[in-house]
């Protein structure tokens, strides 16, 4: 065959696998050839066929070198062929058998035979020249990083680039910046680790290369994780999983794995890991395997299972030994030290193994797997009365994730702490916050953006117990909770997100309709919960927002408050303690345990959960029980002298989900609640006036007309939407600019998935996925339905009412328990006319007597 016949046919391996290999399988028929087995071999491995592939291309090197070779498929089970006289000349051909040698890299690579990989490679590397030097490097530079030997797999690789840049090898060309970006990548240089993947994208695009320009973005979604812009990564893995199959679809999934895990969400990895897992083992992908073994260590330690995570990652050392892959057996041992400290041991052996792998990753070029192993034995060495500061001190330089970044501040300011420097400690929790808020930022996503804070929780609690006077704490407790929660949510619109959504709620009204029909479900959980994956998929791919403004300082908000106090609650090391701001005045006050607190809330929400269905005496003595303990431990923190003055409250952890109306010293007097005072000061801030009054009353609840009826009272020309009229969309698109809502429906708050929490209208559910749609959300929005003021993820406040806020609502009625519906008609009147006679709706809710039947509703937001 002439040259352009090879390249014709190395370029189709390239674009269209399965098709290269159809015609090399005819040219087979006519008898054996060098080339086209070949094709078929370099096609069977993208095929996922590998030792079908590595078979043809050894029977290759047997007609190129004249000889019989070491096989390592027996001879039965390879292709059988015609043998006539177009298989050519059988004498030995050095250059044709360096070309093999040079394909034999990339299938001996792909099945963890690293040492008989790079011996082909230097074999062939004697012989080729030119455009096939250039690819062999591609290859040898893969072969060198799946080995660990990362700095030389750079320089292999660069070596190369000038030559394949003035040639007219696309494919190898691509191939190669693809080993560039992710060798790059690997030793942290990720501004250079994405300049050669995007060239790596456009060179494939520009020659029509799909498979191998699908794999560049994978590559280029691996290298934008790594340097914490997950929505990027995740909608660049979007674009290239469809076009991939085979070991580069395993690859694929095994990066969006490490993703995941990065965004905090490791049991969503676990599938992904599983599913390479068993990829790997079907198609002989034994590198594959290996990688992915280190990964689900990884997923399972991010997800709490040290011991788990300690035997899988014994397996990985174990497996990347067998292939000897020693450059990456430091990352395996890095996550047994990890399990180790996670699972609490504090040992001379520990420091000693931890110090000891540091070395050995610093010296593979594993920069931030280094650092963060440092950070391990710094704190061992704290724990242990040792010396630390050698080990933190250049770890605060690195140029590793935001993880390590945060995670060396908070060494530093434990080696600072110690040595009685307690301002310089507090300085480095600073500067982790800062680092967290920066990493934050990248997240479009809610529930993204709440567990990306998560990281600086450790280091934001040891600042909160350092914190010496209660304007710091303050200041350190607003910063933590602005991590995690935009300045303003304003997601770009997305058709298929709402496409998925529209099916989403048709499916789950056909369930609901089923389930109350007492049939058999129509519709499978199993097709619910594939699209609200794709929900979740879709609004996690969104890119963050500018940066926020800097959480606001003590005395911004002592001016802001005027004639109002704020109470703040924070937990500082298992203890609730209370920062006041009256008059000027800041205070901190300890008020008990964390524990104590939980327990109390946990009694009332049980109570009043029995209360909403029925009278029950011993339930209301419950809660009044509870109510007064939980009243005497926070009444410290009213401010002494607040008289009857509006109170701002910004609950922690547990009391999010307190009803604090039931509290006595609370009973009619107004208050708000919000997820921060930061929070509070956005919800104030001026919006138009004007606008329409929305009153919507959902299916299936038999006070919800009443309870609409009764409102026209107060709002005669309201815009009212009940019966067939009360779809989801019809009313979101009404509540869009609307001056007052409310919403009589079926509330379900979603325990561990916030954002699909929903109130169920006429065509299906209202989720709080849908209500990141408004332009202009309603500056006062009453949902009378159970739960759907609950919230979750923390102080992020994650939940129907916090995103409304978020959306910029200024205030939002809600219950965090469930409702009795018979008594929120009366309940409700009362509210409104209040609000009709003019008064603000923290005034106007107070004024209302609360039978424990409605006593879940809160004023959130400005008040």
């Amino acid at each position: 065959m002439s040259g352009g016949d090879e390249r014709a046919l190395l370029w189709l391996a390239a674009i269209d696998p399965a098709t290269a290999h159809a015609r090399a399988t005819t040219l087979l028929e006519r008898g054996d050839d060098i080339l086209a087995l070949r094709i078929a071999g370099l096609a069977c491995k993208e095929l996922g066929r590998l030792e079908e592939g590595l078979a043809l291309l050894y029977r290759a090197l047997d007609l190129a070198t004249g000889r019989e070779t070491a096989a390592t498929t027996p001879a039965e089970e390879w292709p059988v062929f015609a043998d006539d006289a177009w298989a050519g000349d059988t004498r030995p051909d050095p250059y044709a058998a360096a070309k093999v040698r040079m394909n034999l890299v990339g299938l001996l690579t792909a099945r963890g035979d690293l040492t008989a990989a790079l011996a082909h490679a230097e074999e062939a590397e004697t012989v080729l020249r030119g455009e096939e030097a250039d690819r062999l490097a591609a290859n040898k530079a893969c072969a060198l990083a799946r080995a660990g030997r990362v700095a030389e797999a750079r320089d292999v690789a660069e070596r190369a680039l000038a030559g394949l840049r003035k040639g007219n090898d696309r494919a190898a060309l691509n191939g190669l910046l693809n080993n560039i970006g992710l060798a790059r990548a690997m030793r942290g240089d990720f501004a250079g680790a994405e300049e050669a993947l995007a060239e790596a994208v456009a060179v494939g695009e520009a020659a029509g290369l799909r498979h191998q320009t699908a794999m560049a973005k994978g590559n280029l979604a691996f290298a934008v994780s790594r340097r914490g812009d997950v929505p990027r990564a995740l909608r660049l893995y979007a674009e290239a999983e469809p076009l991939l199959a085979g070991e580069r679809l395993a690859q694929c999934r095994l990066d969006q794995a490490e993703t995941l895990i990065v965004a905090g969400l490791p049991r969503e990895a676990r599938p992904l890991l599983d599913a390479a897992l068993d990829a790997a083992r079907a198609h002989g992908y034994r590198c594959d395997l290996a990688d992915a073994l280190l990964l689900r260590a990884h997923a399972e330690l991010a997800d709490g299972d040290a011991g788990r995570a300690a035997e899988t990652a014994g397996q990985a050392r174990d497996a990347f030994a067998a292939q000897e892959r020693l450059g990456w057996i430091p990352l395996a041992e890095q996550v047994l030290i990890k399990a180790r400290w996670e699972s609490g041991e504090r040992s001379e052996a520990l420091l000693g193994g931890a110090v000891a792998a540091a070395g050995l990753l610093g010296d593979g070029g594993w920069a931030g797997p280094a650092a963060e192993t440092k950070i391990i034995a710094a704190r061992v060495a704290m724990a242990l009365g040792r010396p630390s500061a050698e080990l933190l001190a250049e770890v605060h330089d690195t140029g590793g994730s935001a993880a390590v970044r945060i995670a060396g501040r908070h060494a530093t300011a434990l080696e600072r702490a110690e040595r009685g420097d307690v301002a310089g400690a507090v300085d480095a929790v600073r500067e982790g916050l800062e680092a967290a808020a920066r990493h934050a930022e990248a997240f479009g996503a809610l529930d993204l953006r709440a567990r990306a804070a998560g990281l600086a929780g450790e280091l934001a609690a040891l600042g909160l117990g350092l914190a010496r006077s209660a304007a710091e704490l303050l200041a350190l407790e607003e910063r933590r909770r602005a991590i995690a929660r935009p300045a303003r949510l304003r997601p770009p619109a997305d058709p298929e997100r709402a496409g998925a959504l529209a099916a989403l709620r048709a499916l789950s009204a056909a369930h609901t309709c089923d389930a109350a029909g007492g049939g058999v479900p129509s519709v499978l959980a199993a097709d619910l919960a594939d699209l609200e994956a794709k929900v979740s998929a879709h609004t996690r791919r969104r890119p963050g927002g500018p940066p926020g403004t800097h959480a606001p300082e003590p005395a911004e908000i002592a001016a802001a408050l005027a004639d109002r106090a704020l109470v703040e609650l924070v937990a500082v090391d298992g203890e609730l303690h209370a920062v006041t701001v009256a008059d000027g005045r800041i205070r901190r006050h300890r008020l008990g345990g964390v524990d104590a607190v939980a327990r109390e809330t946990g009694l009332i929400r049980y109570a009043l959960g029995r209360l909403a269905g029925a009278d029950d005496d011993a339930a209301l003595t419950a809660v009044t029980e509870s109510a007064e303990r939980l009243d005497l431990l926070l009444r410290a923190a009213v401010p002494s002298g607040a008289g009857d003055r509006d109170l701002v409250i910004a609950p922690t952890g547990p009391l999010h989900g307190l009803p604090w109306a039931v509290l006595p010293s609370l009973a009619g007097r107004p208050f708000t609640v919000v997820p921060s005072a930061a929070a509070w000061l956005r919800a104030r801030a001026d919006r138009p006036s004007g606008g329409r009054t929305v009153l919507v009353a959902g299916p299936g609840l038999a006070h919800a007309e009443r309870e609409i009826t009764a409102l026209l009272d107060a709002h005669p020309g309201a815009l009212v939407l009940d019966g067939p009229d009360a779809r989801a969309e019809p009313v979101r698109d009404a509540l869009d600019g609307a001056a007052l809502a409310h919403i009589a429906a079926h509330g379900e708050f979603r325990e561990g998935n916030a954002l699909f929490s929903r109130l169920r209208l006429a065509d299906g559910p209202l989720t709080v996925h849908d209500l990141d749609a408004l332009a202009a959300p309603p500056r006062v929005v009453v949902l009378s339905a159970c739960d759907i003021g609950r919230c979750d993820e923390g102080d992020a406040a994650v939940g129907m009412a916090g995103v409304l806020l978020a959306l910029g609502a200024g205030t939002v009625i809600a219950s965090v328990v469930p409702v009795r519906d018979a008594a929120a008609p009366e309940f409700m009147s009362a509210f409104h006319a209040g609000l009709a006679a003019g008064l603000p709706p923290s005034r106007a809710l107070a004024a209302v007597p609360r039978p424990p039947g409605v006593a879940g509703f809160l004023c959130f937001g400005s008040g």
